[in-house]
């Protein structure tokens, strides 16, 4: 088992203070909260979990939401510590927990230190007051440089995210918040195109007409601007939307891009098992979305999961070329055999693919295929290319 690649566990806290205008996540806004019910229900779910994944290492735990810095930091630790209990973890584990910037949240950043979490995500989202007022967001410019401050202090490893892309903002605006972005920068950088996805408040007001955004020239700059800039500065992008310094790219979300396994539990959460070799089943899980729900049958039947799915092999082709073509490395040869059984050149249509390179959208090479900067900007055309005839 030693020689296998690590997995990853997820955990979902699904409940907010306020719900964002632009977020699309499991999240929910809740009066009253049983943290102990949760807790509880988090702890027997993760037992039945690691029921299903015996014998394996764990090389990254990642607390996301919702807003899991809302928990009590002697549940994470609770929950870290039960996670060790299962799997053996590998020495420089990985946990992430991501946290809002407001003051009461920042002063629990050293009990989530001390709970055993040593990766924080900050939901940044802006350097611009009246940006995080349209955003929605609860902090302020000032709760959020001292979240930062704060933080430095206290993890050893930082990102934080911003969101570009957004109501009357000019390339200009841009790269004077992203230059402000880099001097606060410890080793990785999470940078969003704003996108409005269905039900959301931002989509309803687009459809009323009452939500105007940069048009595509901006948005090319926006990308643009973003490359060049992170890239001078030594945190080039290792996935479309990520940026790190040499070994500080974020190892859960890898596992989740190299079509790595991993667990997930928690309202909504999703998880896959299997797939290391050609000959060895794949399989998806998904745990039940609304809370209420979940927590009622994970007190029932010992676990949330709803749904328990094989992956096609088309399926997993498809999930494998979409996820690995997000990174610069795009997808390793050697990896994408052992995975699937194919050469790349077997996987994709010949016409496809060659167009795709004369084009400059893809190279591919003894390392691998990988899209070009140019594919990168246009990926979900390259992707629809390249998958519609395979």
């Amino acid at each position: 088992m030693t020689g296998e690649p690590p997995l990853a566990l997820y955990i979902h806290w699904p409940f907010c203070r306020s719900k964002c205008p632009y977020c699309d996540f499991n999240s929910h806004v809740r009066d009253r909260i049983d943290a102990g019910r949760w807790e509880r229900a988090l702890l027997d779910a993760l037992d039945h979990a690691a029921g299903q994944m015996p014998g394996r290492r764990l090389g990254s735990l990642f607390f996301g939401g919702g807003t899991p810095s809302l928990m009590a930091p002697e549940t994470v630790a609770r929950l870290i510590a039960r996670a060790k209990t299962h799997w053996p973890a590998d020495p420089d584990l990985e946990i992430t927990l991501e946290a809002n910037p407001t003051s009461a949240e920042a002063a629990r950043f050293q009990a989530f230190a001390e709970a055993g979490v040593n990766r924080l995500s900050l939901g940044v989202q802006a350097l611009r007051e009246e940006a995080l007022r349209f955003l929605g967001r609860e902090h302020d410019v000032r709760e959020a440089l001292r979240a930062l401050e704060w933080a430095r202090k206290t993890f050893p490893r930082i990102s934080f995210d911003l969101i570009y892309g957004r109501q009357e903002q000019t390339p200009a605006d841009w790269r004077a918040e992203l230059g402000q972005a880099l001097a606060l920068a410890a080793d990785h950088l999470s940078l969003y195109q704003l996108t409005i996805e269905a039900g959301t408040a931002f989509f309803q007001q687009q459809r009323q007409g009452a939500l105007p955004l940069p048009g595509e020239p901006a948005m090319v700059a926006f990308y643009e601007t973003t490359q060049a800039m992170l890239e001078d500065a030594g945190m080039p992008a290792y996935e479309i939307s990520n940026h790190a310094r040499a070994g500080a790219q974020c190892r859960h979300n890898l596992t989740y891009w190299r079509g790595g396994e991993y667990i997930g539990i928690g309202p909504g959460a999703h998880g896959r098992h299997g797939g290391r070799r050609p000959d060895e089943a794949r399989t998806t899980t998904r745990d039940i979305r609304l809370p209420e729900r979940w927590l009622e049958a994970v007190e029932r039947q010992g676990h949330g999961c709803e749904a328990v799915e094989g992956l096609e092999r088309n399926a997993w082709l498809a999930e494998l070329t979409m996820m690995g073509l997000r990174l610069r490395e795009g997808l390793s040869r050697n990896t994408f055999r052992r995975q699937t059984g194919l050469e790349i050149e077997a996987a994709f249509p010949c016409e496809a693919l060659a167009s795709l390179i004369t084009g400059d959208f893809l190279v591919l090479d003894a390392a691998g295929l990988r899209a070009t900067p140019r594919g990168r900007q246009r990926l979900n055309a390259v992707l629809e290319r390249l998958l519609s005839a395979a």
